[in-house]
């Protein structure tokens, strides 16, 4: 039993480290951040953003002084009265900002599908 409540501490700090780390300063405090996958081609930079459970009217895209800025809300979506006996996916205001390549970008565009923002940055 004990080994057990070990084990479980340790998953739980792992998450923490891994889901909960505020980023940068910004007027509302970032719970966590989102992972994100970032591809570059010849033409252009993919970036692709876990953001599951993430309506796409709570997300906002914007260049900030050379920095992609990507924040929004999760709310969790549980009903009145619910019990919950696990909570592992991140919920609460969320921030990422990712320095870019160096270059100059254009917004193409951003597109939340499956659980994952994708955005098309262009090099102009």
């Amino acid at each position: 039993m004990w080994a057990q409540a070990c084990e479980m501490l340790e998953r739980a700090e792992r998450l923490q480290r891994q889901f909960f780390q505020p980023s940068g300063v910004s007027n509302r405090r970032a719970a966590w951040q989102p992972p994100v996958d970032v591809f570059e081609t010849e033409r252009a930079l993919w970036v692709v953003i876990a953001l599951p459970g993430v309506s796409p009217d709570r997300v906002q895209v914007r260049f900030q002084s050379g920095l992609l800025v990507v924040a929004g809300e999760r709310r969790l979506p549980v009903e009145a009265g619910a019990a919950v006996r696990r909570l592992e996916i991140p919920h609460g205001y969320f921030e990422r900002r990712m320095e870019l390549p160096s270059g100059r970008y254009e917004l193409d565009r951003h597109e939340l599908a499956n659980g994952c923002l994708f955005i098309s940055l262009l090099k102009v």
